[in-house]
């Protein structure tokens, strides 16, 4: 019994690790699809919500733009682009949302 116990845990720990590397070596469109994010934003068409080359371009320069889109991100809003409000995505893990974050400002 221990030996499955041990198998178990080393199994588990394994996907566990497999996860976070695949996470972070995600492709961002696939990491971006996978997430719901491209069913109201493109990367340079308006669709329900702003192209994305868009927002890189409106927070371009600014030190804090990906701890901030992060954030708005997480936490869903209105009013920056228009009146139809942006759900918050707290389905979303915070590491997901900072690889998406900063592809976005790679546009």
């Amino acid at each position: 019994m221990n030996k499955m116990k041990s198998y178990l845990l080393a199994t588990s720990a394994s996907v566990l690790a497999l996860g976070a590397v695949a996470t972070a070596s995600a492709d961002p469109v696939a990491l971006a699809t996978q997430r719901g994010c491209m069913a109201c934003h493109q990367i340079e068409t308006k669709v329900v919500g702003p192209a994305y080359k868009e927002v890189a371009a409106k927070y371009k320069g600014q030190g804090d733009a990906v701890a901030a889109l992060s954030a708005k991100v997480k936490a869903g809003g209105s009013g920056v682009w228009g009146p139809v409000p942006m759900p918050p995505n707290a389905h979303v893990s915070d590491d997901d949302i900072k690889v998406i974050v900063e592809w976005i400002m790679t546009l």
